[in-house]
Parts: structure tokens; sequence; C-alpha cells
């Protein structure tokens, strides 16, 4: 099928064109060049990792980390290599979400202005979760969402004054997030017809299908890292190595490259179903 234009065009933003919005990817025609941009984006990201380690870790548990074992410091070195390293991989194609990274950033941001300000660790790590539920808002537009995933992985209390100063970060992030992204949920859903009582136990089977999927996922991705690790390959070259890989992948099946967002969104469309569904009354 040829791809029109545009969206040849907005492909070259893996290579070529700054931009805030990443295009979908499903029915777009990358040529080999994405390759030489995923092995450079690779390198540029191997040689961040050596700078500052923190690059390597999925973001979350890295934020998790620094308020159990380090009294909530994140270094400068973190709060700049992370966002610049996340931006290239995503900027060339690979197939991360900016979730963790923007928790490390703006938690990162928090720690910083908390160690700047000499307040206890105890007031840094409620800086620490409010500049990462700030961040959460920002992006994502979630703001109730971001305050209570604040609480629940960097805070593990809830108290008036560690709550105050979320909701306060939140709601700022939002209004940015609103000013210049514009309103409306991340992931439009559109209508649905409730299925009643009846399907409860179909949705309790999916749910549980869902979770061990999940479980599944997770333990096969550490797997893999783990013995990734284990590999004689220099550290450096990791990156490049999964660069070329995804690339070579994303040639074939574009979908998969980019954070994914629209592979979401599809499927809250059912384009990505397996069963043609029926068409919902007006």
């Amino acid at each position: 099928m040829a791809v029109p234009a545009r969206q040849r065009a907005d492909v070259e933003s893996l290579t070529h064109r700054a931009s805030t919005h990443f295009p979908a990817l499903a029915d777009v025609a990358p040529g080999w060049g994405l390759v030489v941009a995923a092995l450079l984006g690779g390198a540029v990201i191997g040689l961040l990792a050596l700078w500052e380690p923190m690059v390597r870790g999925h973001g979350i548990p890295e934020a998790m980390q620094a308020v159990v074992r380090d009294q909530s410091r994140i270094s400068l070195r973190a709060a700049v290599a992370k966002p610049v390293a996340t931006s290239v991989a995503i900027g060339t194609g690979a197939p991360f979400g900016a979730e963790g990274p923007i928790i490390v950033t703006g938690g990162a941001a928090g720690s910083l202005l908390g160690q700047a300000l000499r307040v206890s660790p105890a007031e840094r790590k409620i800086l620490l979760a409010a500049g990462s539920a700030a961040g959460m808002a920002a992006i994502f537009g979630t703001p109730v969402g971001a305050v209570l995933l604040a609480i629940e992985l960097l805070l593990f209390e809830f108290s008036t004054r560690a709550f105050v100063p979320l909701v306060i970060a939140s709601v700022v992030a939002d209004a940015v997030h609103v000013r210049l992204f514009g309103g409306g949920p991340f992931f439009p859903v559109p209508g649905v017809r409730s299925a009643g009582a009846a399907a409860l136990p179909f949705f309790a089977v999916l749910g549980l299908a869902l979770g061990g999927l999940g479980v599944l996922i997770s333990v096969v991705v550490y797997r893999v890292e783990s013995l990734f690790e284990h590999t004689p390959i220099p550290r450096v070259m990791r990156p490049v190595i999964g660069g070329l890989v995804f690339a070579v992948v994303g040639i074939a099946v574009p979908r998969v490259l980019g954070p994914g967002y629209d592979v979401i969104g599809d499927t809250l469309r059912n384009r990505l179903t397996l069963v043609r569904p029926c068409a919902t009354p007006s």
C-alpha cells in the first residue's frame, strides 16, 4: 500500500526533525536510514550510561532506590543524562515510553531542590515525590493518577504534609500540560455499551488471563536482561546492538517503533482485535 507523503515526512522525525508529537507509525514505511539512526542513538546512550549508570534502569526502580537507600538524593548527572538518553532513544524509534524516565527526571528536580535548600531527608522525599508527580501530570495530563502513583511508589505513606505538596505540584503541572498540549484524555476512549452483570464472569476470566500474561512478560523481560547482562559484550556496545535489533524489526513492522501510544489508542478503538467487532448503535 502506498504511504501518503505526509506520513513519509512524519517518519523522518526519527532522524531529521524535532517534534513534541511522535507520529503514528502503523502505516509508514521507514527505510534503512532508520538502522543508521538507531545505531547512532544506541552509541549516544551507551556513552551516557558510562557517564551516569542510572541511565541503564527502567526509571521507577531507580527512583524508589533513591528514596529507600540514598535518603532521596538524586545526582545532577542523573537529572541531565536520563531525559537526554530517553529523548535520543524515543527520537530514534526505540520502543520505550516516557513513564519511568519522567518519574526519575521530575524526582531528580525535586531532590536537587531539597539538596539545595538543605532540608531533612523526610522533607526531601516529599519534594522528590512531588517532582515525580508533577512530571507525570505534565506529560500525561493525569494529576489524580500522578498523586496516587507517587504516594504508592515513592512516599509509602499517606499524610497531610505530603499530600498537599503533591496535589499542588500535580495541578500546576497539569495546567502546563493543558496549555501546551490541550485538554482531553491522553487516550480517548470511544463510547461503549454496558454488557450487564451477566458478562462479569467473562471479565473476571479475562482479568486473570491478562494478569498472568503480564507476569509472564515481566519474567521474560527480566530473564532476557539478566542473560544480556552476563554476556562478554562491552556495556557501551549493548545499546547499539539493541538499536540494531529493533530497527531491523521496525522496518518489517513499523508499528513496534516508538513509545507505542498509538498502539494503545488503536486497541481502545477496536482496531487490533482478532475478531471484527460488531457495530455499536449510535
